[in-house]
């Protein structure tokens, strides 16, 4: 993640661009689609590793958890009627949490696009003379490329998330929504403290161990007199209540505390499908998210405010109020179920393709079966990113039972991908020999399965392949789909004995 930071040199502060490493571009804007970036992921053995150990212990963790919660099918049937009644009355609740986020003292501004937000953002910055602001951990800001804004208008961004932390001192991308640093293992953190800290702030004690308490004090260290000067923090939300106007923030650190409660003047930016309708609601997702996302019974720091309270706190508080592409979901009466996502990564935590393949490879900050549905919808499959990511899925569905919101992630996958084969249809129709192609072998397929008797001479057809072979693997052809089918996958040769012969020389006439 590309952002200015601030070089200490002969104890003045100057500054210095945290370019990132070459293999890894600043941000998910011109990446390659999934199908080519999966491939230089694959071949990556550290990242594979740490991915399995942590995605086992996660996966592990939660089922504890949601073992032990008798409730939980009802819970999440609460969450999913909660969060449909919200996408239902989504004029109403952001009409009313605007009204009581006012009546409490925070300015609130509506923002059509990331652009704006960042735009909003950076002149409040700007006009309280500030040229660093610290951080919450916010999935939000990285979906509009905050840090970068900020970079470019000569503001450094502070990430005060031990994992955020992690990634921007490695010149690195998050590869997760809730662990951003799951990617790496506590050698390579150990290794980028020492290298990167002594560059930004307080460096890395040089007699530091590998041991995750050690490295946690090292952060800390680093981190604390950014807390204690800065004048201006940025966050999101996790959950913004209409009805008091209260920000909710879950947390395990105590990093996003110490913004809340520090500098004078709180910036949130926070996606407009964020709201639940009343604060009795919040017990039913306070019981969820921590158990879904990090198998904890609850979070650490539960930090909830509702507005600006004189002496204490931030004594200016803003609020921003984004679509980026929102309503557009919203307006999909299919597409529009992922909308009741409360970022839990769940999802992703079991998703047999993230785990192999790592985050990095979807060309979004949000990975996983949530990132497959929410980007190309919101960003409107109009990059072959977008296009390429629905595909990025076995639609096994195990997705579909961990959701603590039961959002349908398979349905939507497929509807998609409709989606998108029916814009490069219109795109490239008929002038691609590639869609010409499939055609065809969409009309050859419909013509084998609609009459048995086609399907029977065909299986007798691959009976003869399979002699010829005589049981080796199926290599590569010559004809471009199956070349690209068979250049990543061992197929074997069809069997010289097809089921239906089978059946007729070991069933008598009664059996048949």
């Amino acid at each position: 993640m590309s952002t200015q930071l601030r070089r200490i040199s002969e104890g003045n502060y100057g500054v210095a661009r945290l370019t990132p490493a070459p293999e890894h571009p600043g941000t998910f804007l011109g990446m390659p689609k999934f199908t080519k970036a999966v491939k230089d992921e694959l071949k990556l053995p550290v990242q594979r590793k740490n991915m399995r150990n942590a995605m086992t212990t996660i996966r592990t963790k939660r089922a504890t958890r949601v073992a032990e919660s008798p409730d939980w099918e009802d819970l999440r049937q609460a969450a999913f009627e909660i969060k449909n009644r919200v996408e239902r009355h989504l004029d109403h609740y952001l009409l009313q949490a605007e009204k009581s986020l006012t009546e409490r003292g925070v300015q609130v501004h509506w923002a059509r696009d990331g652009a704006e937000a960042n735009q909003i953002v950076a002149e409040i910055a700007k006009s309280k003379g500030v040229d660093e602001v610290v951080k919450i951990k916010s999935i939000t800001t990285q979906e509009t490329d905050l840090n970068e804004y900020l970079e470019e208008q000569g503001i450094a961004a502070w990430e005060t998330d031990l994992a955020e932390l992690i990634v921007q001192l490695g010149h690195d991308r998050p590869s997760h929504i809730v662990v951003p640093a799951i990617h790496r293992n506590r050698a390579e953190v150990r290794e980028i403290f020492l290298r990167e800290m002594k560059n930004y702030g307080r460096p890395c004690p040089e007699d530091v161990s590998s041991n995750p308490p050690d490295l946690a004090d090292a952060a800390r260290l680093h981190l604390r007199e950014k807390f204690l000067r800065a004048k201006v923090a940025v966050s999101g939300a996790n959950f913004i209540l209409a009805d008091t106007g209260s920000l909710v923030i879950v947390e395990s650190e105590g990093n996003g505390r110490m913004c809340l409660t520090l500098p004078d003047t709180l910036i949130s930016i926070v996606g407009i499908e964020k709201l639940l309708p009343t604060y009795d609601d919040l017990e039913v997702f306070l019981k969820l998210l921590p158990r879904s996302a990090t198998g904890e019974r609850m979070n650490p720091y539960n930090s909830v405010w509702s507005g600006v309270t004189p002496g204490d706190g931030p004594q200016e508080q803003h609020v921003i109020l984004m679509d980026n592409g929102r309503t557009n979901v919203l307006a999909d009466p299919v597409g529009r179920e992922v909308l009741r996502c409360i970022r839990c990564a769940s999802c992703i935590n079991v998703c047999p393709v993230y785990e192999r393949a790592g985050g990095h490879a979807y060309g979004s900050v949000y990975p996983g079966p949530i990132g497959i549905t929410l980007t190309p919808q919101l960003r409107g499959m109009q990059d072959p990113v977008d296009r390429a990511m629905p595909y990025a899925c076995s639609l096994c569905g195990a997705c579909n039972e961990v959701c603590p919101v039961k959002i349908p992630f398979t349905d939507i996958i497929i509807h998609v991908r409709n989606k998108v084969v029916s814009a490069e249809k219109a795109d490239r129709f008929p002038k691609d020999p590639e869609v010409l192609g499939e055609m065809a072998l969409m009309k050859t397929a419909a013509w084998v399965l609609g009459d048995y008797k086609h399907f029977e001479s065909i299986m007798y057809g691959s009976r003869g392949v399979g002699r010829v072979l005589h049981h080796k693997a199926i290599g590569p052809l010559p004809v471009p789909v199956a070349e690209r089918w068979l250049k990543y996958r061992d197929v074997q040769a069809p069997p010289t004995q097809t089921f239906r012969d089978w059946w007729k020389q070991n069933r008598t006439e009664s059996e048949r």
